[in-house]
């Protein structure tokens, strides 16, 4: 928190650019990690949301019997994630699996269910359908698992998983039931928010030999990152003059006391 009550002008305008440079750096943070995962599977951006933040103690919007003049500093109040689909391409690798649509795949970790638009998956050790990181990819029935003669691996548009030895499995696919269900968990999975459940999608559109491209827009994301970086000189350089004017009123008054 920052500002309290009886700061005067110059130190407030010292807060207020403060508040605006740790907001920018936030920012700038997160489009650099859009960037560094512009070619991650899957990949949601993410945005930070801004808002003005009051000081409690301001009051007035004048200097009369001494009260605070009102007082607007900058807050990034939040981080969202971008849920809007990328680009689906054809790798040919039948297992490679995109969801032209809503929904997400769940996965089984150490710390329980996760979800994914990550549809990288491999055959472990024991024949079952895991991501890149060997985390199980659940089917309706629970994990998904082949024989180790089963050739001719095919999942049709509903999430039905079948081979030579016939059907086994069909890929659970969910999403949440409110807007915002999901917060990233890091590894490019997803969790729960507090509240939220999942529910089955009702009417799934799974790509087979595909996958979805990160959905970060990079020409977007660099003219963003430009305008922010600039953003960010001007103001340095404005503070800069700030402290340069105080210096020289503080040097003035010591002068005209001597």
């Amino acid at each position: 928190r920052v500002g309290q009550s009886g700061t005067g002008p110059m130190e407030n305008i010292g807060l207020v650019g403060l508040s605006r440079q740790v907001a920018l750096q936030r920012e700038l943070d997160v489009i650099a990690n859009n960037l560094a995962n512009l070619n991650t599977t899957g990949f949601k951006q993410d945005d930070v949301v801004f808002q003005e933040y009051l000081m409690p103690v301001a009051r007035d919007d004048t200097f009369q019997r001494g009260a605070d003049r009102r007082m607007s500093f900058v807050w990034d109040r939040a981080t969202t994630t971008n849920h809007s689909q990328g680009g689906i391409t054809q790798t040919g690798n039948s297992l490679d699996v995109a969801i032209n649509g809503r929904g997400y795949f769940v996965v089984q970790t150490p710390e329980g269910e996760r979800f994914t638009r990550n549809g990288s998956f491999e055959l472990n050790a024991q024949n079952q359908l895991v991501t890149k990181q060997g985390q199980l990819v659940m089917g309706e029935g629970g994990p998904i698992a082949f024989e180790a003669n089963d050739v001719g691996i095919t999942i049709g548009r509903d999430g039905t998983v079948s081979s030579s030895g016939g059907v086994r499995g069909r890929l659970r696919i969910v999403d949440g039931n409110q807007p915002r269900a999901f917060e990233k968990a890091g590894d490019n999975l997803f969790r729960l928010m507090p509240g939220a459940q999942t529910q089955a999608v009702a009417s799934t559109d799974v790509r087979q030999g595909a996958l979805e491209s990160s959905n970060v827009t990079p020409v977007l994301a660099l003219s963003r990152m430009i305008e922010v970086t600039r953003a960010y000189q001007s103001l340095a350089s404005s503070m800069e003059r700030h402290d340069q004017m105080r210096r020289e009123a503080i040097r003035s008054l010591g002068n005209a006391t001597a």
